[in-house]
């Protein structure tokens, strides 16, 4: 509790501490003039939807209270009634024509000014044209012929806006039009918000020099309210504030005339760049951004301080609540929890900050959602490294004592063990050499049932059935033909299970057991709750070639991290192999289900469902093999993954805080390991809506959501690392140097995950796949078997590359972007390393078998116990 409210406290520092606040100079007159456009939310010029006269009413209502005339730009969709209405106001108009479209829209433009300059005497001047130079679209000449004309039938004065070196290097117009009408807007040429106003007075003063006596009129100024840098050029509503009220104080104090630019934000622009829809004194609602006199602060920071430490809480308790935790480890998690509720906190005050079109809005969405499992993802792990490195010592773990050589001590009771093995197409001097293992078992009273099913080669089936009866009564041969793939094999195997037998032990057809696995195992039964007893996988073969180290050192995490640290909370993931089930409590829950291809861990959640406990032990009592190819490791994935998803389709409601099935630290863990598995499919859907955003972002200059997806893709990523390399190092019995291959290896599977979580939860009963092992695979014909995974891979790289080459203004949002396609990168290029890996490796050993070489060969030698035969 202390260490929550200390961590706590300090979220609410770092936000209170960040917040700014500033008293620039005041306006204390009206405003000379505001740029004026009436378009409300998404409503676009190029639609050509006429704007009622109440709307222009109400907006140029807003605008006589804080300036003292309004400049438009063009006369169509009813814009050509703002000079009638202002009249009404008492606003003065600076009329624009928009030329640059068409000659039959120049003309219509040009006339309907000259009418409306006649017409209304609050017209004070007219705009023939807005940065047409500067665009290209209109030559110099062309532009004096256009303005002239203008002149010819007014008695307004005349000009057209452009931007200061226009006009510096076109002494023809200027002699061409009754005033300059300048426009300096330091943001896009990335001048740093402390240096924009005296920048915007030296290029006036630079025109004043250059046509003295001229009367120059900056007809626009301004400065947006968010988006995205450009150069040393910060948006922001301080700085908005700021830069807008000392630049009208000074124009004011200089006598110089000026029109800001704008009256309102405009939705419509969020098309053109992060910039567009924030150029205005009051946002889209017609709401003034900040005060034109006093104290100017950031808007939302007490409801987003709020929400943060409000997430913060929650994600804390969730995650300690009824835990046995060190101060240190409650810190160090607190403060995660709350750093990611800021996170999540700032994607959720994203739409109340900016203007969404639909392709930002969705890519908000999917954003919103994709925090979700990230989060739970990364506080997951930050929770587990704490744990090791800053809790307790494990408490529940089992650590086989040394048994005496002589005899077993009376007082032990050894009850009958039935050992289950299942084959389908198992290699048969595979299944054999796990048969020697269980005959050399020291243990008095056991039997083993093996369960050859759907394979009607004799090839597979005869040489076992040979050995079992070669190994003795104890050994029951079974060759069947069933539904329900492994789960309905040992359903049939029950029937043929010796009635006194009180432990089902399990064992896949590659494993070799050690001689004292029963007698370690079997005593932990003596305590009447325990119903499962599970030790972990390991493989015999795991230095045998540079993939199967890499694979064997993946999957060591997990038995040493991940499953001692779920034990403590008595949450283990029961995984076939290596088990032990107390005969009445799997018989109570109903045997294995047919109904997932993971059986094995559906049988253990309703263990744990109906109360029972289970002891985990990180002792290795038996070796299997590793999966004879990378495509192989991929399926073996693909299928964990994909009956995870049945899990929770099956199991969420014990998941429930209502239930109580299951204690929440049980919830906990079931839920975190589920999210971990949607981790990966929402992280390779970011990767893929990433990919697709970049040409949008090139081409357009329009941003993604930036909180959502990059930052806690980046968050997850470090932590991810981190967790990796220090509790490998901690826990893991592998070299230093092999922890980077278990990072890879792990990143590998991200596609193959996503694939899995996407049929689970739209498909149900796909086939179950078995895993090539002992040599049993075949051997494609040098097919790329992460082709998809390369593909995308190298066009992430490929585009994080290029915003970098092309950032040609040092937006930091895009370099971020950028760093975080790199990331997205890893999964899909680490699948083509382990690929390129096992190409060498057989490059290597063809070339071998070609030369004559003689081939290194791995050996296991098991010996057995004359009694046991």
């Amino acid at each position: 509790m202390t260490a929550a409210l200390v961590a706590a406290a300090l979220h609410a520092a770092v936000w209170y501490g960040t917040h700014e606040a500033i008293t620039p100079a005041d306006i204390r007159g009206p405003i000379e003039s505001l740029s004026y456009s009436p378009y409300v939310g998404n409503h676009d010029p190029k639609d050509n939807t006429p704007v009622s006269p109440e709307q222009i009413q109400q907006d140029l209502s807003v605008v006589s209270e804080v300036a003292q005339g309004v400049r438009t730009y063009s006369v169509q969709d009813g814009v050509d009634q703002v000079p009638a209405i202002a009249e009404k106001l008492g606003l003065n108009v600076s009329l624009g024509a928009w030329l640059g479209d068409t000659p039959e829209r120049d003309q219509m433009e040009t006339e309907t000014v000259v009418a409306l300059a006649k017409q209304h005497r609050n017209v004070r001047s007219v705009l023939v044209g807005n940065e047409v130079m500067y665009r290209g679209e209109r030559s110099v000449d062309e532009m004096i012929n256009a303005i002239r004309e203008v002149k010819r039938q007014v008695r307004v004065p005349v000009s057209t806006g452009e931007i200061w070196n226009i006009w510096l290097e076109n002494p023809k117009l200027v002699n061409a039009v009754d005033f300059i009408a300048v426009h300096l807007l330091p943001y896009w040429e990335g001048l740093p918000p402390d240096q924009v106003v005296k920048y915007a007075f030296e290029r006036f003063d630079q025109l004043r020099k250059a046509y003295p006596g001229k009367r120059i009129v900056i007809a626009e100024f301004g400065w947006p309210s968010q988006g995205y840098n450009r150069f040393g050029a910060e948006p922001g509503q301080l700085a908005q504030a700021d830069i807008i009220r000392q630049f009208t104080a000074e124009a004011e104090r200089r006598g110089i005339e000026y029109n800001l630019v704008e009256a309102f934000d405009q939705e419509w622009k969020t098309n053109e760049g992060s910039v567009g829809a924030h150029w205005g004194l009051f946002d889209a609602s017609r709401h003034v951004k900040f005060p034109l006199t006093g104290m100017v602060e950031d808007k939302g920071i007490d409801w987003k301080t709020g929400l943060a430490l409000g997430i913060g809480v929650v994600l804390t308790f969730a995650g300690l609540w009824r835990r046995r935790v060190t101060f240190k480890q409650a810190f160090l998690f607190a403060i995660c929890a709350n750093a990611m509720a800021a996170a999540i906190a700032l994607t959720i005050a994203y739409p109340f900050e900016n203007y969404l079109n639909a392709g930002i809005l969705v890519m908000w969405g999917v954003g919103v959602i994709s925090v979700v499992p990230l989060t739970v993802l990364t506080l997951a792990k930050v929770y587990e490294l704490s744990e090791v490195l800053l809790g307790r010592r494990p408490k529940r773990l089992f650590v086989p004592q040394p048994q005496e050589t002589n005899a077993m001590a009376p007082t032990v009771r050894l009850p009958k063990v039935s050992i289950h093995i299942p084959a389908y197409r198992e290699p048969p001097e595979m299944v054999i050499e796990t048969l020697n293992s269980v005959a050399a078992l020291d243990y008095p009273d056991f039997e083993a049932v093996v369960i050859v099913n759907n394979t009607p080669e004799a090839y597979y089936s005869v040489p076992v059935a040979q050995r079992c009866h070669e190994l003795g009564e104890r050994f029951k041969f079974l060759n069947i033909t069933c539904s329900g793939f492994k789960a309905g094999a040992m359903n049939v195997a029950m029937h043929h299970t010796a009635q006194d037998a009180e432990v089902i032990a399990v064992i896949d057809a590659d494993y070799v057991v050690e001689r004292n696995w029963l007698k370690d195992l079997v005593p932990c039964f003596d305590d009447p709750n325990v119903a499962l007893v599970q030790g972990p996988q390991d493989h015999r073969d795991g230095a045998t070639t540079p993939l199967k180290r890499l694979m064997n050192s993946e999957y060591a995490g997990f038995f040493d991290i991940g499953m001692v640290q779920r034990n403590e909370d008595d949450a283990i993931i029961q995984h076939g192999t290596m088990c032990l089930v107390r005969r009445s409590a799997f018989d109570a829950v109903g045997g294995w289900s047919t109904d997932t291809i993971v059986e094995d861990t559906d049988l253990g959640l309703r263990l744990y469902e109906a109360g029972y406990q289970a002891v985990y032990t990180n002792h290795r009592h038996g070796r299997g093999l590793l999966p004879d190819t990378y495509k192989a490791f991929k399926t073996q994935r693909f299928r964990w993954a994909y009956g995870a998803m049945q899990l929770i389709r099956k199991h969420w409601a014990h998941m429930l805080p209502s239930s109580t099935t299951l204690r929440p630290a049980q919830k906990f863990h079931f839920v975190a390991g589920w999210c971990m598995w949607l981790a990966d499919a929402v992280g390779a859907l970011a990767a893929v809506l990433n990919l697709l955003w970049v040409p949008v972002l090139l081409l357009v200059g329009m941003f993604i959501p930036t909180m959502p997806f990059t930052l806690p893709i980046i968050a997850a990523f470090i932590v991810n690392l981190l967790h990796c390399a220090l509790l490998y190092g901690k826990r893991v019995d592998v070299p230093v140097s092999s922890i980077p291959g278990a990072a890879v290896t792990a990143m590998s599977v991200q596609w193959t995950v996503a694939k899995a979580v996407l049929f689970g939860l739209f498909k149900d009963r796909l086939p179950f796949l078995r895993t090539e092992k002992g040599g049993n695979a075949k051997k494609a014909a040098n097919r790329n078997t992460a082709l998809a995974e390369t593909v995308i891979g190298v066009l992430l790289a490929a585009s994080a590359l290029a915003l970098i080459l092309l950032n040609h203004t040092d937006i930091l949002e895009m370099k971020v972007f950028a760093a975080t396609l790199a990331i997205q990168s890893l999964p899909f290029l680490a699948a083509s390393f382990m690929v390129t890996i096992e190409r060498i490796q057989t490059f290597l050993a063809d070339r071998k078998a070609t030369s004559g070489e003689p081939q290194k060969v791995t050996t296991v030698s098991v010996g057995i116990n004359a009694d046991a035969t």
